[in-house]
């Protein structure tokens, strides 16, 4: 008892010392209300600096990093397939030793094929920076390397081959092994590395909206608080001083008012612009970049059914499993893909609900957003079903016994031909594509003028609120002295 009764008298004491200072008298009152509302405009404007900071952070990483990489893949993956599509249309074009040669089919697909080429290594430098500390896809740019290298001699070698006078068979035997290279290593692990790069887009999109979030509903409590500390002191001030408004006060809560709505409106609209940066417009980037790629994989293989015999039938099913990729149809057949095709696709033109269809072209009629996207994805689709009709042409006039007809229809680029028909499809794809860029850039554009246009005026009148508060209760406390 004795060393207990020192203790509390000194604890009661303490407070007593707390009570006297911060609430016992009128102007110790007034200092912990004026206190209490500064330390609210304080704790509000840290809130939206580190907001504002992290908004920024994501709009770099966003910008400059997620979507560069992943779209660098997914052009990797088409640079491949383009390039396999062209070694086998110069190998089919180029007749014997240069004797019966298709003229502008072969000085296109050279041109092409060096396009190819420089386009990956271009990619493959862009991925490796990009990969760097992250081990497995570091590897994966590695191995891409590599067999990239050996796909590059053996297409050589076959070109070699295929210029000397009877070298069709020799080359025929190197573009194989090139092209199985192609399919079972180098387009598997491109196709990781889009699914890699844009699974941690994702992750850090999910990452910033949900950061967004509690930002929004913390500083939503905050500039509540922060509100009800300045009604009280307009309320203490106007009951113990009998005036109905310290002038000072009110202004203070207008600015905190305005510094709030100015906030909420930064942090929501740089919610919303993300959302439609990824959601919107990426998602959609994502889908019809992998439909370039399967459309250029596909239109190899109709090159390869032609130049190679002996895998005539793999080629042909291949082709048929890339057009399902891109629009699928259940239970269709080569045989019954077209008619399903076109019914499936006059019921959507009367019903835009009725997607009787998968695939990538269904993925990007499911997120149609902006002005213009869906007449130009519609296009794409039309033009699509043009090409699918012209590779059952080709498979016709080979069944018919006419080769030469059948190459000069596959790799001729006048009118009409499955080469024109193929670049008005790519013409169309891109169309819908540039949109979803556009809106994609207008997306990150706004996102950051959200943040830089919004929060510093938010910031000043969150400083004025901590000025006009200590001249509102200066004159009150100036009465004490």
């Amino acid at each position: 008892m004795p060393v207990r009764e020192p203790v509390a008298a000194g604890l009661c004491g303490a407070w007593a010392a707390v009570r006297r200072r911060y609430w016992a008298t009128l102007p110790a009152r007034l200092r912990l209300l004026r206190m209490t509302t500064v330390s609210l405009a304080v704790a509000l404007a840290l809130l939206l600096v580190s907001a504002g900071l992290a908004a920024i952070s994501t709009w770099d990483a966003v910008a400059g990093r997620d979507a560069p990489r992943t779209t660098s893949a997914a052009d990797l993956d088409l640079a491949l397939n383009d390039m396999d599509a062209q070694a086998a249309t110069i190998l089919l074009s180029s007749g014997n030793a240069g004797q019966g040669r298709l003229a502008t089919p072969y000085a296109k697909a050279v041109g092409f094929y060096g396009d190819a080429r420089r386009t990956i290594g271009h990619d493959l430098r862009t991925l490796a920076v990009a990969a760097q500390g992250d081990r497995i896809d570091e590897h994966t740019v590695e191995s891409l390397t590599d067999d990239f290298a050996e796909y590059q001699e053996l297409i050589g070698r076959a070109l070699e081959n295929d210029g000397r006078t009877g070298g069709k068979p020799a080359a025929l035997v190197d573009y194989r092994k090139a092209t199985d290279l192609l399919r079972n290593q180098l387009l598997p692990d491109a196709r990781k590395l889009v699914d890699s790069n844009d699974s941690a887009f994702n992750t850090r999109y999910a990452q910033a909206r949900s950061a967004l979030a509690t930002q929004l509903v913390v500083a939503t409590a905050l500039g509540v608080l922060f509100l009800v500390s300045l009604g009280v002191l307009q309320w203490y001030l106007a009951r113990r001083f009998h005036r109905i408004l310290n002038p000072g006060v009110l202004a203070a809560t207008a600015c905190a008012l305005l510094a709030l709505l100015l906030g909420i409106q930064a942090l929501s609209a740089t919610a919303e612009q993300l959302r439609g940066a990824r959601r919107d417009a990426f998602d959609s980037v994502v889908a019809l970049s992998r439909a370039r790629a399967i459309a250029y994989d596909a239109n190899a293989d109709e090159s390869r059914y032609l130049l190679d015999p002996g895998r005539r039938e793999r080629y042909a099913q291949t082709f048929f499993t890339k057009s399902q990729a891109l629009y699928g149809l259940k239970d269709a057949t080569p045989a019954t893909y077209d008619d399903e095709l076109a019914t499936t696709w006059r019921a959507y033109r009367s019903d835009h609900g009725d997607l009787r269809f998968t695939g990538e072209f269904r993925r990007e009629l499911d997120n149609v957003t902006f002005d213009g996207e869906r007449t130009a994805a519609e296009q794409t689709v039309e033009t699509y079903a043009v090409y699918q009709r012209d590779d059952r042409k080709i498979r016709a006039l080979l069944t018919r016994g006419k080769e030469r007809e059948a190459v000069a229809f596959c790799m001729g680029w006048q009118a009409g031909t499955s080469n024109a028909h193929f670049g008005a499809w790519m013409t169309a794809l891109d169309k819908v594509t540039d949109i979803n860029r556009r809106h994609f850039t207008a997306s990150v554009r706004a996102g950051r003028s959200s943040v830089g246009d919004l929060l510093p005026g938010a910031l000043g009148a969150l400083a004025s609120v901590a000025a006009l508060t200590a001249l509102g209760l200066r004159p009150r406390l100036t009465e004490f002295r």
